[in-house]
C-alpha cells in the first residue's frame, strides 16, 4: 500500500474571468521511504498538487479526486482538527521562499518551540532543548545563540535549515520540499540537498522534492513524475527516466541541461514540442 495515494486530482481556481483548471486529473503514488521528483516548468501545477493535499489552498480553489489516501486513511475531507492532527506531524512541507515563510516578529528558537510545544506537547524547557538540537542536527551554527535570533539576521540558506528543523521536529513519515533552493547560492544548493537527503536516510521518511532542476533529479530521485501544463505526462524510475525520455516535453527538460549543449545555445522546450499537442 502507498504511504500516499492520489488519484485523478483537479484542482481549479475561481477567477473573474472564470474558472481557471490549475491541475488537471494527477495521479501521485509515494511509497514508504521513497525519494519522489514532481519536475516541470513554473505554472505546471506541482506545487499547487502538493498544497491540495495539505489543505493549504485558497478558498477561490475547488479540489476533487477521486482517491486521496494517507497510509490507507482518507484524508480528502478532515476536519479541521482531524487534518491539524495530521498535517505537521506526519505530513510535513517546506516552502519556496525561507525568509517569507518564517514569521518576522519573533525568533527562530520561539518559531520552533512553538510547533514542539503544539504537536508534541513538550513544555518549555524541553522544547528549547530539542530546539537546539534539531538546530545541530540541521547544520546551524552556535545554535544556542542562533536561537535567539530573528528570521532577518539569519542568512537565506539559515533560514532554509531553520524551515528543515520544523518540518523534521514531529519525526513526520512524509516531507514535501517545494523548490527548497530556489533562493540560494549554488555552494548553499548542494549544502541542502545533501542535507536534506541525509535526514530522509536517517529518519526513514518518504520524501517529495518538487522541482524544476532535472540535475537534482538525477541526484535524488528513485522516481520521476513530470507535469506540464497541469497534467502528468511520464512517470518514470530515474535510471529510466534519463535513459530513455518518452515524451517531447520531458527530453526537451533533459536536452536543456547545460552538459547536453552541442551549438552555440541550449535547445528550448519549442524545439521539442511541435508535436507534444497532439
Amino acid at each position: 500500500m502507498p504511504l500516499l495515494n492520489i488519484r485523478n486530482l483537479t484542482v481549479t481556481f475561481a477567477t473573474a474571468t472564470g474558472s481557471f483548471t490549475a491541475v488537471d486529473g494527477v495521479d501521485v503514488q509515494v511509497e514508504k521511504g521513497e525519494v519522489l521528483a514532481i519536475v516541470g516548468e513554473s505554472g505546471s501545477g506541482k506545487s499547487v498538487s502538493m498544497l491540495a493535499v495539505m489543505g493549504l489552498l485558497p478558498d477561490t480553489a475547488t479540489v476533487t479526486a477521486d482517491e486521496m489516501t494517507y497510509d490507507g486513511r482518507d484524508i480528502s475531507d478532515l476536519t479541521g482538527p482531524e487534518r491539524r492532527r495530521l498535517i505537521g506531524r506526519e505530513i510535513t512541507m517546506i516552502f519556496q521562499e525561507p525568509v517569507a515563510s518564517l514569521n518576522p516578529s519573533f525568533t527562530v528558537g520561539f518559531q520552533i518551540e512553538e510547533v514542539l510545544r503544539l504537536n508534541l506537547g513538550l513544555d518549555r524547557a524541553k522544547a528549547r532543548a530539542r530546539a537546539i538540537e534539531l538546530f545541530q542536527a540541521v547544520g546551524i551554527p552556535q545554535p544556542e545563540a542562533k536561537i535567539n535570533a530573528y528570521p532577518h539576521q539569519m542568512s537565506g540558506g539559515q533560514c532554509q535549515r531553520v524551515m528543515i528543523a520544523m518540518a523534521i521536529a514531529s519525526n513526520p513519515r512524509l516531507l514535501i520540499a517545494d523548490e527548497p533552493t530556489t533562493a540560494l547560492d549554488v555552494t548553499i544548493q548542494k549544502q541542502i540537498l545533501d542535507l536534506l537527503m541525509k535526514l530522509q536516510e536517517d529518519y526513514g521518511m518518504a520524501l517529495i522534492l518538487i522541482t524544476h532542476d532535472m540535475g537534482v533529479v538525477a541526484e535524488t530521485a528513485d522516481r520521476v513524475v513530470v507535469q506540464w501544463k497541469g497534467k502528468k505526462i511520464e512517470e518514470a524510475d530515474v535510471l529510466s527516466l534519463f535513459s530513455s525520455p518518452q515524451h517531447p516535453y520531458t527530453r526537451a527538460l533533459l536536452s536543456a541541461l547545460p552538459e547536453h549543449a552541442t551549438g552555440d545555445r541550449l535547445p528550448t522546450v519549442s524545439d521539442y514540442l511541435q508535436h507534444a499537442d497532439a
